[in-house]
């Protein structure tokens, strides 16, 4: 099967409709597919929700489209350094489900194993609880509750990797490993944003993250500017 094309818009034709659900790989904006959220920004589709860490920041990552008006939820764990994200959120304009963070890895992970739901400590007696099960389970130390949670079964997955071979297997740099990996396995599509793409049999197998069995499209992003979110310099010191 050919898996690369030579665009983000042409990785992307036929995929994207209105009001669809999209696992998006990265934290902050690191290990974001910048390319493909763009694409998808330019192509107009709106109503959109997205699960992913968090929305980038201003006019970055998920935050053009927060900007252009077209998410109406957002899945994630925190609103981060994204003021429009959080005007959106306090003005009733964008519905957002706080997850904490390692539910929201293991829902996308369930997802992409199959897994309709599973229990979890994390959240009980909180927020978090309110109208989901709540189950007792003794693990031998006496009964202890537990909250549902259900996996996330995505439209499609859009990650970044840092190395592909032309069947798909991936490899990602580091901590922009991040949610990339669990987010690439949920979709009922996985389009692959990557810096590079080698021939098959050339990576290490022992190295590969990602089986080329979760990848259905790629395109080659590179070369990208490194975006900083916050640049942190000191004076130089007077020798």
């Amino acid at each position: 099967m050919q898996k690369l094309f030579p665009s983000a818009e042409a990785a992307l034709e036929g995929v994207l409709h209105d009001g669809m659900l999209i696992a998006s790989g990265g934290f902050g904006l690191c290990g974001i597919p910048e390319r493909l959220l763009k694409a998808i920004q330019d192509s107009g589709v709106k109503n959109l929700t997205f699960a992913s860490n968090n929305a980038g920041i201003d006019n970055e990552g998920i935050g053009m489209l927060l900007r252009s008006k077209q998410v109406a939820k957002m899945i994630s764990s925190y609103v981060g350094e994204n003021k429009e994200f959080e005007r959106q959120y306090l003005s009733g304009e964008l519905e957002v489900e706080f997850c904490p963070q390692g539910t929201l890895a293991e829902r996308m992970r369930a997802g992409g194993a199959g897994i309709p739901g599973f229990y979890t400590k994390t959240g009980v007696g909180t927020q978090v609880a309110e109208g989901k099960e709540v189950k007792s389970f003794d693990k031998g130390d006496g009964p202890e509750d537990f909250i549902l949670e259900r996996g996330i079964f995505a439209d499609l997955s859009i990650v970044k990797a840092w190395k592909a071979d032309e069947t798909g297997n991936l490899m990602f740099r580091k901590t922009a490993r991040n949610f990339n990996q669990p987010a690439a396995t949920c979709g009922k599509i996985c389009v692959v944003e990557v810096e590079e793409v080698v021939p098959a049999g050339s990576l290490d197998p022992d190295c590969i993250h990602l089986p080329g069995v979760f990848v259905n499209r790629m395109v080659v992003g590179a070369p990208y500017d490194k975006k900083i979110e916050f640049v942190t310099t000191r004076e130089r010191e007077t020798a």
